[in-house]
């Protein structure tokens, strides 16, 4: 019934390292979101969305070494689709927290739905994905 983590690596395209920091951050923004809203914080929406910025700094740097031992191990087509995947990943999430730290720190006045859209294209091109590995 749940998928197995060999299946969640596959279809999101991210390695298991990636995944880890990524709950990691994902576990530490939670807290500092709950005591936000309780008023124990009195943060901005920068502040808090922190982790999550630099959980995708941390995934764009253990990408690059991933891609240059790609390229010396001269697997230059892997490297390359590689790397064009976790780019593509990478940036449809930044800039989705980027649009929701904006919104929610009232700089724009784009609606939800904008905000929203880069999950969107995102979910669209894992669901293409999914279909690619099961030919």
């Amino acid at each position: 019934m749940f998928f197995t983590l060999n299946e969640i690596v596959q279809w999101i395209g991210l390695t298991v390292f990636e995944i880890w920091i990524n709950l990691i951050t994902i576990t530490i923004f939670s807290v500092l979101l709950a005591l936000k809203i309780d008023g124990v914080v009195n943060s901005a929406w920068w502040t808090i969305l922190a982790p999550l910025f630099v959980s995708d700094a941390m995934n764009a740097y253990f990408c690059c070494i991933v891609c240059i031992r790609m390229n010396l191990e001269s697997s230059y087509k892997a490297s390359l689709y590689r790397a064009s995947w976790s780019a593509i990943f990478l940036g449809l999430t930044f800039v989705f927290k980027f649009l929701l730290c904006r919104k929610l720190q009232g700089d724009s006045a784009i609606e939800y739905s904008e905000v929203f859209a880069p999950l969107f294209i995102l979910l669209q091109l894992i669901a293409v994905r999914a279909c690619q590995l099961h030919q």
